[in-house]
C-alpha cells in the first residue's frame, strides 16, 4: 500500500479509538478491507438491480399493483385456512 499522509489531527482522532494492542496500521488494514468488501457487494447488488431495471423495460416479470395485491390476498386467504385447519384439529375455533 502506498504510505498515507494524514494530519496530526485526524491521526490523534484514529488514535483515541484504537482498541488495546491495535496498531494503526491494523486499524486502517481493517478499515480498508471493510470498504472493499462494501463496495464489491455494493457493485453486485447494482448490477442486479440494472439487470431487473433491464428486465422490466423487456416486460419480464412484470407485474401490475394489482397482481400483487391479489397474490398477497391469495396468500393470507390460504395462510387463514391452514391456522383454521390447525385450529380444528386440535378442537379450538377461530375467533372472525
Amino acid at each position: 500500500m502506498p504510505p498515507i499522509r494524514i494530519s496530526p489531527e485526524i491521526k490523534a482522532r484514529l488514535q483515541s479509538v484504537l482498541r488495546d494492542g491495535e496498531s494503526l496500521t491494523q486499524f486502517i488494514e481493517s478499515a480498508v478491507c471493510h470498504e472493499a468488501e462494501f463496495r464489491a457487494q455494493k457493485n453486485t447488488a447494482l448490477r442486479r438491480a440494472e439487470a431487473a431495471l433491464s428486465q422490466a423495460d423487456k416486460g419480464i416479470g412484470l407485474t401490475t399493483a394489482e397482481d400483487l395485491l391479489a397474490r398477497m390476498e391469495q396468500r393470507a386467504e390460504a395462510a387463514k385456512q391452514r391456522i383454521q385447519k390447525a385450529l380444528a384439529s386440535r378442537g379450538q375455533r377461530v375467533a372472525e
